[in-house]
């Protein structure tokens, strides 16, 4: 679509993840596209992210995504339907809340109040893109005025 090259992140402090987070703002995805492996202590999910960095006009794009968490110790969700595997998620940011260092919790924003909070022993996500863009007429948009 655009040449616009594919995503590699990792996030180890605060800093990285609110990159991470400004990438995922609006991606969407299925409650069902979300795990948590405890033996593994890994949180991961797949959503189709806004390619905020390739917009130009009024057209965008979207990618497949893949964001995973190492080290994850409890998944909290509240709001989020795990009995309903098709319900659709829209993610407005990733943010994290240090407690005793260098421990802490993620929490991912989701709109109409949900939300899923992973404890962890410490930062440590990896973003990938997955696959090749598609464009979308959609464009998210947000009400500044609320």
């Amino acid at each position: 679509m655009t040449g616009v090259e594919a995503l590699k992140l990792m996030a180890l402090d605060e800093e990285d993840l609110a990159v991470v987070s400004a990438h995922l703002q609006d991606a969407v995805l299925k409650v069902g596209d979300m795990t948590y492996l405890p033996r593994e202590k890994r949180f991961a999910l797949v959503a189709n992210r806004f390619a905020w960095e390739a917009v130009r006009g009024p057209k965008g794009e979207r990618r497949r995504t893949g964001l995973s968490f190492a080290r994850v110790l409890k998944v909290q969700r509240s709001r989020v339907r795990a009995e309903d595997p098709d319900a659709v998620l829209n993610l407005l940011a990733v943010t994290f809340t240090p407690g005793e260092a260098p421990s802490g919790h993620v929490t991912l924003v989701f709109s109409g109040g949900a939300a899923v909070r992973l404890q962890v022993e410490c930062l440590e996500a990896e973003l990938r893109d997955l696959g090749p863009a598609w464009e979308t007429p959609n464009r998210p948009l947000h009400d500044l005025a609320e």
